[in-house]
């Protein structure tokens, strides 16, 4: 299934129908049609985010249906992302299949350095001229500054620490953050593994406190996109105090 298409069910699952229904063990019934007990697990899930091990987030996320064909991102936010890469090494966070990664690739044939990041990247392809690294986002085993663009895609709301995790970004990169994540809204039951939502623009700024000067962030197609520029050390270029 396209993102496009899951934006369209988002939209009648999250704006749609009440919230009071969303919670609901009739709602919660009617899920378990589609995906079973695993509507209760990913409930149980976020109830006990503090408290979980490394094994179980894993094992979640291992288990976890994949529901998009190659990307979690919509042809939209491929397209923004591509336009805003700049200089000539990009790092991916949460590359998957390093979809993605094949896409600024072909879109940007000048790249000399192109890598791509995930706790578990057993499942990417291998594909010519990207390098593959496991690791967490809340500890990248690279230097400061070492890319020139650092994307990280569907993840932030995944981080029950999403702030070290974005202090993460910031400190890989040199010149640019690119961030997306989506706009929605938390219901008890939900076919999603998500601890963080951001219902409007707004809410996700908060999130990227403090926020730069050089900065955008939009909504696109029920996704929030948000891009930064940096000082060229790593630095973001802050708003002068009044």
């Amino acid at each position: 299934m396209k993102r496009e298409h899951t934006n369209r069910i988002r939209f009648v699952l999250e704006d749609v129908l009440p919230a009071f229904l969303h919670d609901s063990p009739l709602f919660r019934h009617a899920a378990s049609l589609v995906w079973g007990r695993h509507i209760n697990e990913l409930a149980a899930f976020r109830e006990r985010a503090p408290f979980l091990s490394e094994a179980e987030y894993e094992d979640l996320y291992r288990n976890h249906p994949r529901v998009h064909e190659g990307t979690d991102n919509s042809e939209a936010c491929i397209a923004a992302i591509c336009a805003d890469v700049v200089g000539r090494s990009v790092c991916d966070i949460g590359c998957g299949t390093g979809y993605l990664l094949s896409r600024i690739r072909d879109a940007r044939p000048g790249l000399a350095r192109l890598t791509g990041v995930d706790f578990a990247i057993d499942d990417a392809d291998a594909l010519e001229g990207i390098e593959y690294v496991a690791a967490r986002i809340e500890n990248l085993p690279f230097a400061d500054n070492e890319f020139d663009t650092v994307v990280c895609t569907h993840v932030i709301e995944h981080v029950l620490d999403y702030r070290k995790a974005i202090s993460e970004l910031r400190r890989i990169a040199r010149r640019r953050v690119i961030i997306v994540v989506p706009r929605e809204r938390e219901y008890r039951y939900t076919f999603n593994p998500h601890f963080n939502f951001f219902p409007y623009t707004h809410s996700f700024l908060r999130a990227m406190q403090p926020v730069p000067q050089a900065h955008a962030c939009r909504d696109i197609q029920r996704d929030i996109y948000y891009c930064e520029t940096l000082d060229g050390v790593g630095t973001p270029r802050m708003v002068a105090a009044e």
